[in-house]
């Protein structure tokens, strides 16, 4: 066996920290299950050499191959990867994904935001869990975040390759996404096009769209390798009249943790995300393609776990549970302990698929709205 240490990438904030351990581990274990590793990580655990903690664990000789690495090089807490000879540690060079500079996702700095490497954490593990895992590294798939505030898991999806659709029903939150990303992609002189339009139907307003589209470079903009990402100002429980079915590969949010803000419905404001996830979890789900897979994450605080799984279940996902996926409760601070759960939808029918576009349903021509 071969041993392997992974240095731990430090975190801005001093109570993740004390979890980047055990939650690292967590996420190895998820990455080992999830079939797209050619040599499965063992012996998982923790340990300190020279007085740092590390990340631990042993592959079978010959060692971790080339794709073995390019996936683990995106684990959340993954700063650098040392193979151990006795006493020594030989360097592994990691490339993890990153499409774009990371001030895309470190520049935004508000109240409430979800902590960065978790965003990661949980993005990655709902990818892993899904049908289109192998897919991960390539890029190209649909991210949806139903509760996407100002964007997180958006702009990590893009770092990724991926597009993002995100749908938001505070207008400041969805104003303050759109100026941040303008003004990003313009400092950074990259190619692109983005409006804020309203949407009708009937000649009634039902929601307002930003859209963005983007490309690292000026050769792939103008070749077509572009991205997406579409933030929709609107009620998430509602979204069957917006987007097409089965328009997502993975759905990831961080569901509102009912302590310095409710969650807000279509009863309006609420304590409770169970209130709020019973009455939007069934859309979500079918806005999945099959095989496709949710992440969330919540407050056990004011939602016990089993109370959430039950309305996952009761939507037609199958729960996700054991190494990994059942160790990754951890405390936010005194008013908050973060939890997650991840459902997969039923597998697709093997033969072909017919390709499901991302794009939303189709709405009556507007024009930008005069006030934006």
């Amino acid at each position: 066996m071969i041993e392997y240490a992974l240095l731990l990438a430090p975190s801005s904030n001093r109570v993740y920290a004390d979890a980047s351990g055990r939650l690292a581990r967590a996420e190895l274990a998820v990455f080992a299950r999830s079939g797209v590793l050619g040599t499965e990580p063992a012996d998982i655990g923790e340990r300190r050499i020279g007085g740092v903690p590390y990340l631990t664990f042993a592959a079978p000789e010959p060692g971790l191959g080339g794709q073995d690495i390019a996936y683990l090089a995106n684990l959340s807490a993954a700063y650098a990867l040392f193979e151990r000879r006795g006493e020594l540690l030989r360097p592994v060079e990691l490339a993890p994904l990153g499409r774009y500079d990371s001030d895309l996702i470190t520049i935004p700095k508000y109240a409430g935001k979800t902590n960065e490497q978790f965003t990661r954490l949980l993005l990655n593990i709902t990818l892993l869990a899904s049908a289109s895992a192998p897919a991960m590294l390539a890029g190209g798939l649909v991210v949806l975040d139903p509760l996407c505030g100002r964007g997180t898991t958006l702009n990590q999806a893009l770092m990724y390759g991926h597009d993002g659709l995100g749908v938001e029903i505070d207008n400041k939150d969805v104003d303050a996404y759109a100026a941040f990303l303008r003004t990003w992609l313009k400092r950074k002189r990259l190619k692109h096009r983005a409006e804020l339009v309203p949407v009708r139907r009937e000649r009634r307003l039902v929601a307002r769209r930003f859209e963005a589209v983007l490309a690292p470079s000026p050769e792939a903009y103008r070749s077509g390798a572009t991205q997406k990402v579409t933030v929709l100002n609107a009620d998430t429980t509602r979204l069957a009249e917006l987007l097409r079915p089965a328009c997502a590969d993975v759905i990831v949010t961080d569901a509102p943790y009912g302590v310095a803000h409710g969650s807000r419905g279509a009863q309006g404001l609420s304590r409770s995300p169970l209130e709020l996830l019973r009455a939007a979890v069934p859309g979500w789900t079918r806005l999945l393609r099959p095989g496709g897979a949710l992440g969330m994450s919540w407050n056990t605080h004011v939602a016990q776990r089993s109370a959430a799984a039950e309305v996952l279940a009761g939507a037609g996902l199958r729960v996700l549970d054991g190494p990994g996926y059942a160790e990754l409760s951890h405390r936010v601070d005194q008013g908050i302990e973060r939890d997650v759960l991840v459902a997969v939808a039923p597998a697709p029918d093997p033969g072909p698929q017919p390709a499901s576009p991302p794009n939303l349903r189709r709405e009556q021509a507007s024009s930008p709205d005069p006030g934006r």
